[in-house]
């Protein structure tokens, strides 16, 4: 009998890594599909309105624990599995939204850095390396020590690293100023 749990475990385990971070309703229409079953008929199965699973399925709309617990054993997986994936995915919700507001320190970088963009409209976490590139380049020691503390030294060797793409030649069959 152990030895079915630890196994279960060890599936669930890998189940869990497969599908870390996507939205649960995401996983279950692919689990539906896979196991060819209907929507209508399963939300019949589990006792839920065929709407509700549909926001579900849509990610319109968390699973409760109740009927995350419902999906669970009408899959054949272990109790909590879905649970689990509902609360990763929550859980990277709350923190995009969190990062979204952290910021480095923008008073000690000068806005010329970035004179080609809306300075208050950086997304400095989805720019980073272009960001860490750009201060690299051309920023003052005291503009690359905050972005150093704010990102970290893996982050900025990694964004160091990249090469970025050489701008394209001019068009021979461009007009040119004289």
């Amino acid at each position: 009998m152990q030895t079915k749990q630890i196994c279960l475990f060890l599936d669930m385990e890998q189940w869990i890594k497969k599908y870390r971070g996507i939205n649960p309703g995401a996983v279950l229409r692919h689990e539906l599909k896979k196991k060819k079953l209907k929507q209508t008929a399963f939300a019949q199965k589990i006792d839920l309105p065929a709407q509700t699973l549909n926001a579900i399925l849509r990610g319109k709309r968390k699973m409760t624990t109740e009927v995350a617990l419902r999906i669970d054993h009408e899959l054949g997986l272990e109790a909590s599995t879905m649970v689990i994936l509902q609360a990763i995915y929550y859980t990277k919700l709350i923190t995009q939204k969190t990062n979204s507001n952290y910021k480095p320190d923008t008073s000690r970088i000068r806005k010329a850095l970035f004179w080609d963009t809306d300075f208050e409209k950086i997304d400095w976490h989805q720019k980073k390396n272009a960001v860490i590139q750009r201060v690299w380049e051309r920023g003052n020691e005291d503009e690359k020590s905050e972005i150093q503390h704010f990102y970290g030294s893996d982050i900025i060797k990694e964004a160091l690293t990249i090469q970025r793409k050489p701008m394209p030649a001019p068009s021979p069959l461009r007009k040119q100023n004289r």
